[in-house]
Formats: structure tokens, sequence, C-alpha cells
């Protein structure tokens, strides 16, 4: 999924407070580029603008985020689906461990960053840069999926039925995202996330659409 942060789950790890507070560093980074993007656009806004409202230096950005691209396209939330689906029942459908572990981290996510979330996916429509890069972040996440289930199933991590429902699952969670976003967020992301996953519980066939 790509990168979001101050939510909490049931399954998420207690934070030392070294990593608490690299936590809320990268978010008041990502805050302050967010403000600088809204102001005056993505490809005007520099490094160092942000690292100056965000009131670190260069070398911490860089330190948080490898590239200004990463700002918008890596978050916090992996660890908490990666823990969420571990707790799944190890017999349960892979969809259904989905829609239990990552459903209700993203009806949090737009219930407390609702506006960052919106303004983060119209980014990814509009900025080419952006759109390149997303689809090397979903080969990671997507690596990072087929691992988690892969553990949890003992099933090899070259298994091409993980493969193929992984990149399914990321594909219909994407078109999602834009769907909701080109709606102005109008609609329950929730809602929607739970139709993806009937759609891809469904086979793709008729019936499921």
């Amino acid at each position: 999924m790509t990168d979001m942060a101050s939510a909490t789950t049931p399954a998420a790890p207690a934070l030392g407070l070294r990593e608490r507070k690299k936590i809320r560093t990268r978010q008041a980074i990502r805050h302050a580029a967010y403000r600088l993007f809204e102001r005056q656009g993505y490809d005007a806004t520099t490094v160092e603008q942000i690292a100056a409202a965000a009131e670190v230096s260069p070398s911490t950005f860089f330190r948080y985020f490898p590239t200004k691209e990463d700002v918008v396209l890596t978050d916090e939330y992996d660890p908490l689906m990666e823990a969420a689906l571990l707790e799944r029942p190890a017999d349960e459908p892979i969809v259904e461990s989905m829609r239990r572990a990552v459903v209700p981290l993203a009806r949090r996510m737009a219930a407390g960053e609702r506006g960052e979330m919106l303004q983060r996916m119209r980014l990814v429509r509009e900025v080419p840069a952006l759109r390149a890069r997303l689809g090397e972040n979903m080969s990671v996440s997507c690596a990072l999926l087929v691992g988690v289930l892969a553990r949890r199933t003992g099933r090899p991590t070259d298994d091409l039925g993980l493969r193929v429902l992984v990149g399914a699952l990321l594909g219909g969670w994407r078109e999602t995202m834009m769907h909701w976003v080109e709606n102005e967020g109008t609609e329950d992301l929730g809602e929607l996330l739970e139709r993806t996953l009937d759609i891809l519980a469904g086979g793709l066939g008729r019936d499921a659409l």
C-alpha cells in the first residue's frame, strides 16, 4: 500500500521512543512538502524548500526520503498491514484476510488523513514522474505481500498463484483509489475497497461485476 502513519491497530507492534521520533520527523517532512505542493506545485518545490519548511537539514530529508517522489509514494503502513495479515488464521481465504486486515486500516486512514490522501492521489495522477515511480513501488509492495502470505500459508514465495492474486489485489486497489480521488473522495473508501474485494473473490467473471 503505499506510506500511511498515525494509525494504530491491535496488531501494531509497540514502538520505542527512537522509532516514534523517526515517525514524527517523517510526518513533519511529509506535511511540509504537501503544504508546499499545494501552494506552488510539485515541480516548483525543491527538496531544500521542503527541508526548510520542516525545520530539518537537506541531509536529514534524504535520510528519510531518498528522493522527492518518495515523500508522496512511501508511508509507514506496510508494517501494520504485515502484522495484521500474519494474525489472520492460516486457513482463511486470502481475499477474506485482506478484507479483515486491510479495509479497517484504510477506513482509519480515510477518516484521519482524507485531505492528504486526496492530495497524494491527485499528484500521482497528474505528475508523470510519480506515475512512473508508482509502478516500481507496486513491485516492491507485491513482493512484500507475497512474502507475508507465503509465511502465513506455508507456500513458497515464487508461488505463481500468490503472485497473480497479489498483483490483482494491488491493481484493484490502485484503480479503486483513482476512482475515489476522481470523485473527490465523496464515496466511502472502505465500501469501495469491499466492493473491489468482492469482484476479485467472484473471479472477475460477469456476475462479479
